[in-house]
């Protein structure tokens, strides 16, 4: 084992020591002999089972085969869960096969990040995250479930799913992906027309017909943002099918990939002897090998809230020095937009997740002693899903890349190190995406200009008061301000002045979309503005300096200075209310900080500093 990867295993589970024996703890105390729904009266059951059909209801009554339970994310309006609409009925028809039953067991919230950008609905995305969560644990609160389907993509919606599903530890639980939609213009010609648009040098009309031919059918967006970056994670974590998390959505392969996770979720349930429960699967090393496919894929900075937030769920303690060493020791082995032109159909056509978990195994960079849906060790996973004489098999996949300009290898990797890095100083600590940037990219030393919102900075750029080398700092953007939005919105501006030859960066306690990068941008900074951070006292002027090679972004200013200077302390009432902000007021009283995983959860009793 790569020593670094095994000495940042060893830390996590030494930190972890007191709260995972928590957790495990409860989770043994939840299991129980046979199946679940045995602990019900009859009155309880019999409300159960009223609308199913009467064979199933007789499937039911016998206590025999398991039940399975069906949380889904569907909504017609998100490409990537539009599929879902199919896929409880196929699941049903499936198991009901088997002489076995289940039940949509409750509806999760899923938005779109795409559709809400720049608007006030994105500063209740980072919330819908533990609100979903709390959806799934309300959907299997009802205890006549011996496993659990779990029908997700997008942001926000996996990482959600997850970690209800490991509130329910108990319980044996899978992913079920839709797949991504086919490739429409490539992201080049996407990235310039927005850039156009920002200019001014195109219409409304032109703008929407491109962005139309790129978001252009159901499934996934064919992007590396968050959304597919979950998908890599949950087949790092080994709790999808193999290699199938990028195959098209609406496909006969996508269909029969559907029908044999119902099965394997069945083979999973104690009733039928193999018991396998999802804590049993997610454990440390899963974690690590998690951030491992995470810096090897260039992937969403998003996760490193998502994935402290996931590990706390089953009482595992993740920090971004954790990130910061695994990067550092990871080669970036793919080429996906916004790291390079290609896109997620691409990564699948050259190898997808066969060639990158082998080449990792082979430099012996993550775990394969892990327990994963489909057996034991993680080497399971090099594998092609494909139809044959109509039937699914697992053939044997490719451990080298057919196309080395999206997928490279170990022994010449895209860079020598991982797509995300800390950065730290008297500023704060924050994380920035490097995957994307060019060497001229990595340091920068200019005034700050100050910006109290994301508004101030577009409306600033329309006046043409930004053509000049600047760092924006844009503050009152984290959890606890308003709810942590995403600011992808600012990129095209700013790439507009960037491509003018001027020198740009950005320092935020809000965050990037996944598809973000090609910005020098310092994100999910702590302690946020709102706290009284450093970045509340920043002041027109100020020189920083951003030095992304040594990992330190400094405010130029004598700390006396910095120290006897007054909290800029904008007024936030407008963010309290409308789009249902005012729903959320007590998750953003109760938040969490941002290298905690930004979470309104204290699953395991800790005491927030």
């Amino acid at each position: 084992m790569n020593e670094t990867i095994k000495e940042v295993t060893e830390q996590i589970i030494e930190r972890s020591l007191k709260s995972r024996k928590i957790y495990l703890n409860r989770i043994e105390e939840a299991k129980i002999h046979g199946v679940n729904r045995k602990r019900l009266g009859c009155s309880n059951l019999a409300h159960a089972m009223a609308p199913m059909k009467e064979d199933e209801k007789d499937l039911i009554a016998a206590m025999e085969k398991p039940n399975i339970a069906i949380i889904t994310a569907y909504n017609d309006m998100l490409s990537a869960h539009e599929p879902y609409k199919l896929y409880p009925s196929l699941i049903k028809r499936t198991l009901t096969d088997l002489g076995a039953t289940s039940q949509v067991a409750g509806g999760v919230p899923a938005m779109c990040d795409g559709v809400t950008q720049s608007q006030p609905g994105m500063e209740l995305s980072l919330f819908s995250r533990d609100n979903i969560a709390m959806g799934t644990a309300i959907g299997l609160s009802h205890n006549v479930y011996d496993g659990a389907l779990y029908l997700g993509v997008c942001d926000k919606i996996v990482p959600g799913l997850l970690i209800g599903a490991l509130a329910f530890g108990h319980l044996p639980g899978m992913f079920v992906p839709a797949g991504p939609m086919p490739s429409g213009i490539s992201n080049a010609q996407k990235a310039k027309v927005r850039e156009e648009f920002a200019k001014g040098d195109i219409s409304e009309d032109a703008l929407l017909k491109v962005e139309s031919a790129s978001y252009h059918s159901s499934g996934t967006c064919t992007f590396y943002g968050t959304a597919n970056s979950n998908q890599m994670l949950l087949e790092m974590m080994g709790l999808q099918l193999p290699n199938s998390s990028f195959v098209n959505t609406n496909t006969p392969l996508r269909e029969m990939l559907t029908e044999r996770s119902a099965k394997n979720i069945l083979d999973m349930t104690k009733a039928l002897g193999n018991y396998k429960p999802i804590a049993d699967i997610v454990n440390e090393k899963s974690f690590v090998n998690a951030i491992v496919g995470l810096m090897a894929t260039g992937g969403s900075t998003n996760h490193t809230l998502h994935l402290i937030a996931m590990a706390r769920a089953a009482g595992i303690i993740l920090t971004w020095d954790d990130f910061d060493k695994i990067s550092k020791t990871t080669p970036l082995l793919c080429k996906m937009y916004p790291n390079g032109q290609a896109d997620v159909n691409h990564f699948r056509d050259a190898g997808g997740m066969s060639v990158v978990i082998s080449q990792l195994l082979d430099a012996k960079l993550i775990h394969n002693d892990v327990e994963t849906v489909v057996g034991f060790g993680l080497e399971n996973f090099i594998v092609t899903p494909t139809i044959q004489s109509d039937k699914l098999i697992f053939k044997e996949g490719l451990k080298t890349s057919t196309d080395a300009t999206v997928i490279s290898s170990i022994s010449s990797p895209f860079s020598k190190e991982g797509g995300l890095k800390l950065l730290c100083g008297n500023i704060g600590r924050s994380v920035i995406k490097t995957s994307a940037l060019k060497k001229e990219q990595l340091f920068i030393k200019a005034p700050a200009i100050v910006f109290n919102s994301q508004e101030e900075l577009q409306s600033a750029f329309k006046r043409e008061e930004l053509e000049r080398d600047f760092i924006a700092v844009v503050r009152y953007q984290g959890p606890k301000a308003n709810g942590m939005p995403e600011l992808h919105g600012l990129m095209p501006p700013l790439g507009v002045l960037q491509e003018k030859g001027f020198k740009v960066a950005i320092i935020t306690d809000g965050r990037m979309s996944g598809a973000s990068g090609k910005i020098p941008s310092a994100i999910h900074l702590t302690p946020e503005a709102v706290d009284g951070g450093v970045l509340a006292k920043i002041e027109n002027g100020d020189m920083v300096s951003f030095d992304i090679e040594s990992g330190e972004i400094k405010l130029m200013v004598d700390d006396k200075i910095i120290k006897s200077r007054e909290i800029d302390k904008p007024n936030l009432s407008n963010n309290r209310y409308g789009f249902g902000r005012e729903l959320f007021t007590s998750m953003r009283h109760s938040v969490g900080r941002a290298e905690e995983g930004a979470s309104v959860f204290d699953i395991i009793g800790e005491e927030r500093a």
